[in-house]
């Protein structure tokens, strides 16, 4: 049996019989796969960009010295160590005070990212490794200037002088946390003891930065977890910043939006391909049938075949896949700010295991349909292919490509909002080819004119001119979907993240300099920034039982309760949140909460609890009203709550503001902090151009995955013309008998093809645009504001490619005698 499986399968590979199903496999595999291992390696990339944010892969947080077991068993799983240890503390020059943000570091800091230094203001920076030497310190510009002092000179921290040895250009985790007050100092741990300033309840921060193998990280992960005390907290990549884990997750959607696409197209061509080669060998089946051949043989002889077929052609696409996406690193290798790291098996393993289920569940159940044959079909050709329910045969394979989808997306909202998009345009394209073929019926092919003939060819073949023109339009809208998400929704994902967005935050500003500061805004020409109050309070109860950390399992929603949050209090919503549900308050006098979406979810407050905040030592209690939804890397001032005017006038405010300075304005910023000497500036600038790096390697990637998608896509309108191209070579054969011009079948079958393209492609750009605009609405929280071109773009190129594909599938019948191709 294994022998005659073997036999046929090559005789039908020879004879062209298993071509487009074989290339459609091989495309469907090799471009999902080369999308895997590409987007895995670009994520991976990112991962350890954002790593830089933390200057580590991992690090241990702790409030109290970390016990020396844990770095020795950090040492024994092959990990790179090094420690910081930071504190706050006033430095001092002649009669100058100034507070600092005093870290000491170990060799090896940082492990991520790159630590800049100058020596003197007059040499250029070089990266560093090391401590500063013992007995001198490296400060930040902004600590130098405000306590007048320059390279050379001493400064006093605590009972020790030391030596300004470097200016600190580019510190890789200084963004990793955006509300630290002072700036910084920099200094050898071994100097620490002698200034006398870490004492028993002193205020500190210690940390242990590890960077390694993934798995000696995750291996520690699990090691470190169980032994973590009160006051200790793990952070990775993600856990640095809000801003960074927003562009991760977004880069991710992005990202596993393309792998989906690339498969639901592989997934449409081997479908017609597998239709196409059922209806070719209906005649074979019915003479195996009259031969004595059960339908047990007929179905082990057709699902050999296609497990072979599908093996080997999966095989092949594994190996396109994975040359197609070395070769596409190879060109992106400058672009990146490290080598790509090596791809994993998973992708491949994937990739294989995506073969077999859509061969097996798109392919499968055409050809099992054979085996219901009746021998009578020797005698009388016109019979069709034995019906079975679409549902029956391709709703489990939807079920596990929806499956496996959602598993490589990791994400079951996108994958659900897709399906839903793909299956609705699925509708849509029906109910309109049907209506379509209906009408068509009235028009007669008589008076001679060929493109009468085209229009009732399609009338005539109504379930051939479905499938065509739901086959299309489904390809053609994914390929477009696929283009709008490369251009509209990551050019508005850009637009989140504009060249004026706020780089620098001002905190600490005291109530009696708010009109003092805007007069100085206004007197350097510069925009007024919008000024917000602030207030720290922590959660007290929720519905009236006093909230405790260890009723969480979640560690966010454990390090939330244990922390205490930035309240303010506004009249109008910032521009980069948006409500989701509830209201805004509409009165001066009412009372309520408007609580961050994605904090709400953690601790499971919904509309309508009543949440109390102590606050300076008084209980501020009220409903919630709203829920938001916050852009955090829009880098404006966002709060996680928001109360209403007059609510919080418990205790004296500070204030918080966000503005953009140019490059080369760095005067305006001395002087401004010259002046109002207690207010801290926050430079974010570089962590911005963190973002900016990630989302720009996304829409490159993007970019060059949507090529292997438009492959994708031209191998579904190869499928859609072969599915009728035994039919149309047949009927143009007799028409060429009776007596037909060349010129007259090539205009009926343009006629024809370009009258389903026209129609695919308006649908295409219908369904294209509704499911773009969910997806930017519901998944990525961007404003869509649509594309006009889309619509004649898509109605040109379905006319096009279908009026261009019909001629060449016919051609031959143009070029050999009719009664070769009847016979």
């Amino acid at each position: 049996m294994l022998a005659f499986i073997l036999r046929s399968l090559w005789r039908e590979l020879a004879s062209g019989e298993l071509r487009v199903l074989l290339l459609g496999l091989i495309i469907g595999v090799g471009a999902f796969t080369s999308v895997a291992l590409f987007n895995e390696r670009v994520h991976q990339a990112m991962t350890h960009q954002a790593g830089e944010l933390l200057a580590a892969d991992l690090l241990v947080q702790s409030s109290s010295s970390l016990p020396e077991a844990w770095k020795q068993s950090a040492l024994g799983m092959g990990l790179q160590l090094a420690e910081t240890t930071s504190f706050r503390s006033m430095t001092l020059a002649g009669e100058r005070l100034q507070m600092a943000e005093v870290k000491a570091v170990t060799r090896g800091y940082p492990l991520r990212g790159r630590l800049l230094v100058a020596e003197t203001s007059g040499h250029s920076e070089q990266p560093r490794q090391t401590p500063p030497e013992r007995g001198s310190v490296w400060l930040e510009r902004q600590l130098l200037d405000r306590l007048g002092l320059k390279p050379g000179d001493d400064i006093q921290l605590g009972e020790s002088r030391f030596r300004i040895s470097g200016l600190i250009i580019e510190e890789p985790d200084r963004g990793g946390s955006l509300f630290s007050i002072a700036p910084r100092l920099m200094m050898n741990p071994l100097d620490l003891p002698a200034t006398g300033l870490l004492t028993v309840g002193s205020r500190a921060e210690y940390r242990l930065l590890l960077a390694g193998d993934a798995d000696a990280l995750e291996v520690f992960r699990g090691w470190i977890k169980p032994r973590l005390q009160a006051g200790q907290r793990l952070l990775g990549p993600r856990d640095s910043r809000r801003e960074l884990t927003s562009a991760l997750e977004r880069a991710e959607r992005f990202l596993g939006l393309a792998s989906l696409v690339s498969l639901l197209l592989a997934a449409v061509a081997i479908a017609m391909s597998a239709n196409r080669y059922a209806r070719r060998h209906l005649d074979n089946t019915a003479l195996l049938r009259c031969l004595g051949a059960s339908r047990q043989l007929i179905t082990r002889i057709f699902t050999g075949q296609l497990l072979l077929l599908g093996l080997g052609g999966s095989l092949i696409g594994l190996l396109f896949g994975y040359l197609v996406q070395h070769l596409l690193a190879a060109l992106l290798a400058g672009l990146f700010i490290q080598q790509l790291p090596p791809p994993t098996l998973q992708p491949l393993l994937l990739g294989l295991l995506i073969g077999l289920v859509t061969l097996i569940g798109f392919a499968l159940p055409p050809l099992l349909a054979l085996r219901n044959t009746p021998p009578l079909r020797v005698l009388r050709r016109e019979m069709p292919l034995p019906r079975l329910s679409r549902l029956a045969i391709y709703g489990p394979a939807l079920v596990v490509l929806t499956g496996l989808l959602a598993w490589q997306a990791a994400d079951w909202q996108l994958t659900l909002l897709v399906s839903l998009g793909m299956l609705a345009t699925l509708s849509l394209l029906t109910l309109v080819a049907w209506l379509m073929t209906r009408m068509l019926q009235r028009v007669s092919p008589s008076g001679g004119q060929p493109w009468r003939l085209g229009l009732a060819n399609i009338a005539r073949h109504p379930e051939v001119s479905i499938v065509q023109l739901v086959a299309v339009g489904l390809g053609m809208m994914v390929v477009l979907l696929l283009i709008l998400i490369r251009t509209d929704l990551l050019d508005a994902w850009r637009a989140t993240l504009p060249f004026e967005a706020p780089n620098h935050f001002l905190i600490n500003v005291q109530a009696d300099q708010l009109v003092p500061l805007e007069k100085f805004f206004r007197q350097k020409n510069h925009s007024i920034p919008v000024i917000y109050p602030m207030v720290r309070g922590r959660l007290h109860s929720l519905n009236g039982t006093p909230v405790d950390a260890e009723s969480y399992s979640q560690p966010r929603a454990k390090q939330l309760i244990q922390r205490e949050f930035n309240l303010s209090w506004m009249e109008r919503m910032p521009t980069s949140n948006r409500l989701v549900s509830g209201h805004w308050w509409n009165r001066t006098d009412e009372r309520g909460w408007s609580v961050e979406k994605g904090i709400a979810r953690a601790l499971g407050i919904q509309l309508g609890d009543r949440l109390a905040f102590e606050i300076a030592g008084q209980t501020v209690s009220a409903l919630v009203t709203s829920l938001r939804t916050v852009a955090w890397d829009s880098f404006e001032v966002n709060f996680f709550v928001i109360a209403p005017p007059g609510q919080l006038d418990v205790t004296q405010a500070s204030y918080i503001t966000a503005f953009f300075l140019p490059p080369g304005e760095e005067a305006f910023l001395a002087r401004l902090i010259t002046h109002f000497s207690n207010i801290t500036d926050i430079d974010v600038g570089a962590l911005m151009q963190r973002v900016r790096s990630i989302i720009d390697r996304v829409i490159l990637s993007v970019q060059f995955v949507s090529l292997f998608t438009l492959l994708a896509g031209l191998v579904v309108l190869l499928a859609a013309v072969q599915s009728s191209l035994d039919e149309r070579i047949r009927e143009a054969a007799i028409l060429r008998t009776l007596g037909a011009m060349k010129g007259q079948i090539r205009t009926a079958i343009v006629t024809e093809f370009m009258v389903l393209g026209a129609i695919a492609g308006l649908l295409a750009a219908l369904g294209a645009t509704l499911i773009a605009a969910l997806l930017a609405d519901q998944l990525f929280g961007l404003s869509y504001q649509g594309n006009l071109w889309i619509w004649p773009v898509s109605l040109i190129s379905g006319m096009l490619l279908m009026g261009a594909s019909g001629v060449l599938g016919v051609r031959s019948v143009l070029q050999k005698p009719p009664l070769q191709q009847i016979l």
